[in-house]
């Protein structure tokens, strides 16, 4: 009998082993998820990947953060940083400024209408991630991270 996977991606052929098919099922989640999750911000006209810099620029707060800070942070790797906070900025969702003695350090900061925007935002997010996982126990769901989280461990 066929996997979930296997049904889902009508594939006729046993995988050629566990670790493969589990490595594809992590896979074909996250791009469901992130489907998802795009098509909520899709109205607001921000990217996933957007609206993960404006939270981590809200977390640091009115200190900021550089661009290779705000790049190591995100949950998705970006080949360039710089040119998503030029359109962040463009949008008027971010500031930045030069400061200090090294005039190549330049801070990001999140201005009123990114705060405004992740406020906006929250409900719909929360609410999806309830629809998304909220049918599986406390204790699966920690099992589920720590899982991903040692396989992330081994992905470094």
């Amino acid at each position: 009998m066929p996997s979930q996977l296997q049904a889902e991606l009508k594939q006729q052929k046993p995988f050629e082993s566990l670790e493969q098919e589990a490595g594809l099922s992590i896979l074909r989640t996250a791009a469901e998820m992130d489907y998802r999750v795009s098509e909520v911000l899709k109205p607001a006209g921000i990217t996933a990947t957007q609206y993960n810099a404006l939270r981590i620029l809200r977390g640091a707060g009115k200190a900021g953060l550089c661009r290779n800070e705000i790049r190591d942070r995100l949950i998705s790797r970006v080949p360039d940083a710089t040119r998503l906070l030029d359109r962040m900025e463009e949008m008027g969702l971010v500031v930045r400024s030069r400061e200090g003695e090294d005039r190549r350090y330049v801070t990001a900061r999140i201005t009123r209408a990114g705060l405004d925007l992740l406020d906006e935002l929250n409900d719909r997010l929360v609410a999806l991630n309830k629809e998304q996982m909220g049918h599986l126990e406390p204790q699966k769901l920690r099992m589920l991270i720590d899982l991903l989280g040692d396989v992330r461990r081994k992905c470094r």
